[in-house]
């Protein structure tokens, strides 16, 4: 039983012998950190990291009116919609270049746009031109 104790004693500090010099380190850190604290704070607040936004943070479409974490108006709240439903029903088999054009704006915004109301029922596509659906076709 003697000979089993005296092994594991030797074991232990065999270990703390390694481990020494580590517990050393961790409490020369653990100073520098506190010592660092009060370094270059002159009264001053400390400032928050700044946040990043996720694309796909809002899960799904919001209903109307509620805050969906969005900046800006609210999507499809239509002024640009109601322009070029405007200039579709005006111009019947417009092109997307067309619209754009008239209204001095991106075409990329409105190949978001004409889709949205073509799902809508508001206008329909033919070959490259839009048309409204209250013409006959």
């Amino acid at each position: 039983m003697a000979d089993f104790l005296d092994e594991k004693r030797r074991e232990l500090q065999e270990r703390l012998k390694e481990l020494r010099p580590l517990v050393d380190e961790f409490h020369r850190l653990e100073a520098a950190v506190s010592a660092l604290d009060g370094v270059g704070n002159d009264a001053a607040v400390p400032t928050p990291a700044p946040r990043r936004r996720s694309r796909a943070s809002t899960g799904g479409a919001a209903p109307s009116g509620s805050s969906n974490g969005r900046r800006g108006r609210p999507r499809g709240s239509g002024t640009r919609g109601k322009q070029a439903l405007e200039l579709v029903k005006a111009n019947p088999g417009i092109t997307i270049p067309e619209i754009a054009q008239k209204m001095g704006i991106q075409q990329n915004y409105l190949y978001r746009v004409l889709p949205g109301l073509q799902k809508e029922g508001l206008i329909r596509k033919e070959g490259r031109g839009w048309h409204a659906m209250d013409e006959t076709a």
